[in-house]
């Protein structure tokens, strides 16, 4: 066993809010409001109803492997090199991810923070932070973000509050009015970002978490969780903003702290609010990070994954700063090949070993019968 850390149902159920709102409040409200205009919330609310059947799929083909990890779920159901083959596809998913978070958190922070800053500089630093926790072990990042926690929703609830006053009921209307297939679209970008790529937690849950039967409620509740978090940002972007101005905003949320002004008096909190997205980015991208070097190494067979940690990391930054050369093609390349490649790993593959589990199971059942 690579690692032999085991997590309480509610440290995982916080790994799993975490990872779901993830860069997703930060950046699918903009997208979510170009497709579906003043409806965006509608499609984040049925992106999170439907992702909650995603969990119940991963959750349904985990507890058939109690004490493996999703790589070993692959070797055990479709043979050594076949198993192998398909671990592969996973953890080149995990690895790209995870350059793909440290580009939107580098570029969060250089735009808005740190002008001044060669971007460069901020992608090292964040990745330096992000190889410490990973080889600390999950028992350390998952404490840190069971503490960080509360913090986090502390500030949800300060942006919430504070940004109220300033909500315009009739940006939301006229209600439905958008068609089925703008509609569609922008919920799948939902399911995609909050539930298909929550595949990667498969490699924590059920094998490094207490009572895993019992911890099967926390990943739907975590992800439920994080889903209403990322409906009520989307649904203040559209009250506050108005769908045009958010579909036009790079990040309309951290749009919403600039705006707060009660008073006169509480205002320009917007770099106090930025910690709960520097919060949500670090874990998913630590998630990601996490998946990819227990991966690998379950691939090949080490004794260890914390050697992979640094030339790993490496090649996380360089990575990061070649994944999008520009904005037109973040954009193109998010809908036309991350999305597939999310679909591919997050929902085919795990339907495919569900199938093959059952099939096994229903045999081994006759072979019994007949004995």
């Amino acid at each position: 066993m690579l690692e032999n850390a085991k997590i309480s149902r509610r440290q995982f159920r916080c790994l799993v809010i975490f990872f779901t709102i993830g860069t997703t409040i930060l950046v699918i409200p903009s997208g979510l409001a170009f497709h579906a205009k003043q409806d965006a919330w509608i499609a984040a609310a049925l992106g999170v109803a439907i992702g909650l059947l995603v969990v119940i799929l991963y959750t349904q083909l985990s507890l058939r492997f109690p004490q493996k990890t999703f790589v070993q779920m692959n070797e055990q159901l479709f043979g050594k090199w076949l198993g192998k083959g398909f671990s592969i596809i996973f953890i080149s998913m995990s690895f790209l991810y995870t350059s793909m978070v440290l580009y939107y958190a580098g570029n969060f922070l250089k735009t808005q923070f740190y002008p001044e800053t060669p971007v460069e500089a901020i992608h090292i630093i964040m990745a330096l932070i992000l190889i410490m926790g990973v080889r600390l072990g999950l028992e350390t990042f998952t404490r840190a973000a069971e503490i960080l926690f509360p913090t986090f929703f502390l500030l949800f609830v300060i942006l919430v509050i504070f940004i109220s006053p300033q909500i315009q009921f009739e940006n939301i209307l006229p209600i439905f009015d958008v068609k089925l297939k703008p509609l569609s679209r922008a919920t799948l970008s939902v399911i995609v970002t909050s539930s298909f790529n929550s595949i990667v937690l498969l490699m924590i849950f059920p094998a490094f978490v207490n009572q895993p039967k019992e911890a099967r409620k926390a990943f739907l509740i975590g992800n439920l969780i994080g889903g209403i978090v990322i409906v009520l940002i989307t649904l203040l972007c559209i009250l506050v903003l108005g769908a045009e101005t958010s579909s036009r905003l790079l990040y309309p949320s951290f749009a919403l702290a600039r705006k707060i002004n009660v008073g006169g008096f509480i205002q320009r909190i917007e770099a106090v609010l930025a910690m709960m997205w520097f919060f949500s980015m670090y874990f998913k991208m630590v998630l990601y990070f996490y998946a990819s070097c227990i991966g690998i190494a379950q691939v090949l067979n080490l004794k260890g994954y914390r050697p992979l940690t640094l030339p790993l990391g490496g090649m996380i930054v360089i990575l990061s700063f070649l994944i999008y050369p520009n904005v037109v093609y973040q954009q193109n390349w998010d809908v036309k090949t991350s999305e597939p490649f999310s679909i591919t790993v997050g929902l085919l593959l795990p339907l495919l070993m569900l199938a093959v589990a059952m099939v096994r199971k229903r045999k081994e059942n006759k072979k019994t019968t007949s004995n």
